[in-house]
């Protein structure tokens, strides 16, 4: 099979690999989209010990199991196997929280910028037939990561203003599920003009980057930014919620400055989503299907991973697609 590798500093080949065997608990999945995601952009710059790749979509290729032949989502976070005494956090249904297993799908494992990938059979998400593969990997970061969020923020502050700053696919999807969950009055920011369109089209109103002059009662942070973060912390209005959905390696020094000390404020930090929100995902997915197909801009082939990766992490590609078939 084919497979990418991540040398590190910016560098990417294609090579040739023995096609993997399923282990006890596993199946075999032939991948036919990966999206590319943001975060993978560590592994572009340090280097992977395995092949990264984590919003995938493909198809079982396991005769005798349950799904063969079905398309499938890999659900990125390995947990407890269903005939196993399960954590408590899978008992609960956080299976995203899982207390036993610390494995990530295409990060401490093979992932999908590879044509096959061995898969833990809990981790498998039918895909309907009416969701297609270029919107079904959407389901994963884009719908369910900014729907989770979003979902723990909404039971802390039900109605009022949003900010979501940083417009890339994680933002704009926050900017749908807001609108979609009954917040009338979302706004976005964004230093890419592009973007900030794309999220106008969708309803949001542009707010200035750095602008401190409005308070919002939540604050969706998806850029990871420090800059944007410590803003949030600042405009956020009293019994108000900062979201954090962006990721930064970096450390973060926050200033206690008078508007953040003098107020009652949450600040919560939400990670990916339970696989009990899939079926909800799905449903958004399928009330706003244009919207969402309007992030996906490209579809290409492996030998161009190295090209279109670099152009990804550049920000001239929004949501493009590594396509197999």
């Amino acid at each position: 099979m084919r497979a990418a590798v991540f040398h590190g500093a910016r560098r990417i080949s294609i090579g040739e690999q023995a096609i993997p065997a399923a282990g006890a608990g596993e199946v075999l999945l032939r991948v036919a989209r990966t999206a590319l995601c943001g975060s993978d952009a560590k592994l572009w710059l340090k280097g992977a010990a395995h092949t990264p790749g984590h919003e995938i979509a493909g198809i079982v290729e396991q005769p005798g199991h349950a799904l063969h032949g079905r398309r499938s989502l890999v659900y990125i976070p390995v947990h407890c196997a269903p005939h196993s005494d399960p954590c408590a956090s899978c008992s609960n249904g956080d299976t995203h929280l899982c207390l036993s297993e610390s494995t990530l799908v295409g990060w401490n494992r093979p992932g999908g910028y590879a044509e096959y990938l061995p898969v833990p059979e809990q981790c498998l998400l039918p895909v309907p037939d009416d969701v297609d593969d270029r919107l079904a990997p959407l389901l994963l970061d884009t719908i369910g990561t900014s729907g989770h969020g979003l979902r723990l923020a909404q039971a802390l502050v039900p109605d009022g203003d949003v900010l979501v700053t940083g417009a890339g696919p994680i933002g704009l999807g926050a900017v749908i599920a807001a609108a979609d969950m009954g917040y009338r009055d979302v706004w976005v920011a964004d230093p890419r003009a592009a973007r900030v369109e794309l999220a106008a089209a969708f309803g949001a109103r542009p707010h200035p980057v750095g602008d401190r002059s409005r308070r919002f009662h939540l604050v969706v942070e998806s850029s990871g930014a420090h800059a944007a973060r410590n803003q949030a912390l600042e405009i956020v209005r009293p019994k108000g919620v900062v979201l954090l959905l962006g990721e930064n390696d970096d450390p973060w020094t926050i200033e206690e400055t008078k508007p953040v000390r003098r107020k009652d404020f949450y600040m919560l930090r939400s990670f990916y989503f339970p696989k009990g929100d899939y079926a909800a995902n799905l449903e958004r997915l399928r009330r706003h299907r244009d919207r969402y197909a309007r992030l996906v801009d490209l579809e290409f082939g492996i030998e161009e991973l190295p090209q279109r990766f670099a152009e990804f992490a550049d920000g001239r590609l929004l949501k493009p697609l590594l396509a197999f078939d």
